[in-house]
């Protein structure tokens, strides 16, 4: 099985069944329906962003259809996530849902949420939306080792990517390294913890001596292990910020003081405290 190879700009990534993935996204987890969503989605796309990520259970699937129109740039060009909300028992009829809500014909990732009700229910479904072109990649969310195996052994094809809480604190370099032995696509959420770890005196230490924000520090160490990345905002100075992490390299002693940072212990669970 293969997957995580970067192309040839060092922007996107290969996935096990051949798609790209850019390592940057605008996630809109939190982001409110309405105006903030529109405008977030449209300013990332214009400053350059190719990816946005949502989420069934995040209630504003429409809003990032309307983003997408707005911002005027081609469909074909922008790679669309959302998930699969488990409290709903058909996949494919929740995708439905979300491709009339974001006005596409098709996204190109679908994940399982979180593995309410267990590791491998939703999976045939999560297959049959991709066999009718809904999804052109499937794959998992907050799945440790254990769940991710479960599915590809279920399965005819496996996850293309596992999105989980990863950052430089939560740094869960043993689901990492599980999920690049296995071909799947490590993808980062909160890599900023929701704004919590912008203030942390050796993030900002490193920002310093770079030149940088503590942001695309962050962002930028994920970037070097191969890690999509979705920070979230809703103000364009920060999204653009935010984007402008592929002009600088974090030095290897950077990298390592970075690392020390972490509070999991290099696990290869996807939470501490699962809330389903």
């Amino acid at each position: 099985m293969t997957g995580g190879a970067l192309t040839a700009d060092g922007r996107a990534l290969i996935l096990n069944d051949g798609h790209q993935m850019p390592l940057l996204g605008l996630g809109v987890w939190q982001t409110r329906d309405g105006r903030d969503c529109v405008d977030a989605v449209r300013w990332a796309l214009e400053l350059g962003y190719r990816h946005i990520d949502t989420a069934q259970a995040y209630g504003n699937e429409e809003s990032v259809g309307t983003g997408l129109l707005a911002s005027g740039v081609p469909r074909d060009e922008v790679f669309i996530t959302t998930k699969f909300f488990p409290g709903n028992p058909d996949p494919v009829a929740a995708l439905e849902q979300s491709l009339r809500r974001l006005r596409v014909d098709h996204v190109d990732l679908y994940i399982i949420h979180w593995p309410q009700g267990g590791a491998t229910w939703a999976w045939p479904g999560m297959e049959r939306a991709r066999e009718l072109g809904y999804a052109r990649s499937v794959g998992v969310s907050n799945f440790n080792v254990a769940q991710l195996d479960e599915v590809i052994g279920a399965g005819t094809i496996p996850p293309a990517v596992n999105q989980v809480q990863f950052s430089s604190f939560e740094y869960r370099r043993g689901l990492l390294e599980a999920c690049q032995r296995r071909g799947v696509v490590l993808e980062a959420y909160s890599p900023l913890g929701t704004g919590r770890h912008l203030g942390d005196e050796t993030v900002r230490r490193v920002a310093d001596r770079v030149g940088r924000t503590p942001a695309q520090v962050l962002l930028r160490w994920c970037i070097q292990r191969d890690v999509p990345v979705i920070p979230k905002s809703t103000h364009r100075e920060r999204i653009e910020a935010n984007g402008d992490i592929f002009g600088f390299q974090l030095s290897d002693q950077d990298v390592r003081d970075l690392d020390a940072l972490d509070r999991t212990g290099g696990t290869d669970r996807a939470l501490e405290h699962p809330w389903w």
